[in-house]
């Protein structure tokens, strides 16, 4: 082991066949701004990276932890972690034990490999750091005692792009705005993105399937919600998006399949904060948007729906009521083109029948859709017992 006077620091370490290298005394021994190849071979955590160095280990070398703490700290600013295989971090949720902890700014992480442990990857107070190409695989323990994908506490700024998170609980952002998530693969897991208090975060080209939920927006504006494919969000009667008081985001060109419910928002008094949902799929799930609250005024425009059960339910009459619906496609639209101009002749109009009595009586729920109940939704439209209320009205569906 020696120190070389270039910026590049190649390490030769012998090999141990019952043990693991230390890491911790090649980090301590190089300079700032130094490369250190770690060759093939076993190391051993926790280690603190305190200086700007680029640990690289070529896709060869493997980090391992002591099963009681975090596995590496990063704790300064401009350094890089690459081409690691790193595992074994504690079960902690009080430590927060993480694979990498990130406490510092401009860091890049990128092409590793994070298995059996219980936070992937912290970035607490960290801004401007980039995440890129890793893959990870957390613990093997129950949904609900498993630790976050990603979790970036108090950090903006940062880009999480390309990654694959699989067996974790959430990827949760808090008071972190102003991040960019792009390119994600998320399997496997309890929320697929939490947001709270995290204005302005961009959402984009990520693929998120087998959750209970996609993606939860609590507290958070201004965001940009675009070109996700999110599928089989049913746990829990999950949705693929959820939105609590998250207003003026915008939602375009996401696929939204098979999930419990495809969108979930409050209707917020103000119609500043309302969402711009447009030219989203909504298809084959059991309801396709669904709003609660007040009169809303959310634009939804040049959307498809195609074959949910339940196209779009309200908690209650008139809310919603200000919402806007343009130039969408309905797949249950009973009109027709005449002129050919791609716009049905009439407008769309979807009213309350039957569907009251399962949601005035959630039990009922369950026999949604069954015979029965197709039965007295015919009769229902036939002869009315009761006025039904009307839950939207397109004045330009779309034919195709």
């Amino acid at each position: 082991m020696w120190r070389l006077p270039s910026l590049f620091l190649v390490l030769f370490c012998a090999p141990f066949a019952a043990g693991q290298t230390p890491l911790q005394p090649l980090l301590d021994q190089a300079s700032p701004g130094a490369v250190i190849r770690l060759p093939a071979g076993d190391y051993a955590g926790p280690a603190v990276i305190a200086k700007p160095l680029t640990l690289d280990g070529q896709g060869r070398a493997r980090l391992f932890g002591n099963g009681r703490s975090t596995v590496l700290t990063v704790a300064t600013h401009g350094a890089t972690v690459r081409g690691l295989y790193i595992a074994n971090s504690g079960e902690s949720h009080d430590r927060v034990d993480a694979g990498i902890l990130l406490l510092g700014n401009q860091n890049l992480i990128e092409n590793n490999v994070l298995e059996d442990v219980l936070f992937a990857l912290h970035i607490q107070g960290g801004h401007h750091n980039t995440i890129r190409a890793n893959a990870i695989v957390g613990k093997n323990l129950p949904l609900a005692l498993r630790g976050d994908a990603l979790r970036i506490w108090h950090g903006q700024g940062n880009r999480i792009e390309g990654n694959d998170f699989r067996r974790a609980r959430d990827i949760t952002l808090a008071n972190a705005p102003d991040n960019r998530l792009v390119g994600n693969s998320l399997r496997e897991g309890r929320y697929g993105m939490h947001l709270i208090f995290s204005p302005r975060v961009t959402i984009e080209k990520n693929r998120i399937a087998h959750v209970a939920t996609g993606i939860v927006a609590l507290y958070s504006s201004e965001l940009v919600i675009r070109a996700n494919t999110i599928r089989e969000a049913w746990a829990g009667g999950g949705a693929a998006l959820v939105f609590k008081e998250s207003g003026g985001a915008l939602v375009a060109e996401n696929e939204i399949l098979h999930c419990a419910t495809g969108l979930l928002a409050d209707a917020p008094l103000n119609t500043e904060l309302s969402l711009r949902i447009v030219g989203n799929r909504f298809a084959h799930n059991a309801i396709g948007l669904a709003f609660y609250g007040e009169a809303g005024g959310h634009t939804i425009r040049d959307n498809r729906f195609e074959n949910n059960l339940t196209q779009v339910f309200l908690s209650a009459p008139k809310v919603g009521a200000a919402n806007v619906w343009d130039h969408n496609f309905w797949s249950d639209y009973q009109g027709f083109d005449r002129n050919g101009d791609g716009v049905g002749d009439t407008p769309h109009e979807l009213w309350s029948f039957a569907d009251r009595i399962w949601q005035e009586l959630p039990a009922a729920k369950f026999f949604a859709n069954s015979p029965l109940f197709e039965l007295i939704d015919f009769l229902e439209r036939l002869a009315p017992f009761s006025a039904p209320h009307r839950i939207l009205r397109d004045e330009r569906p779309r034919m195709r």
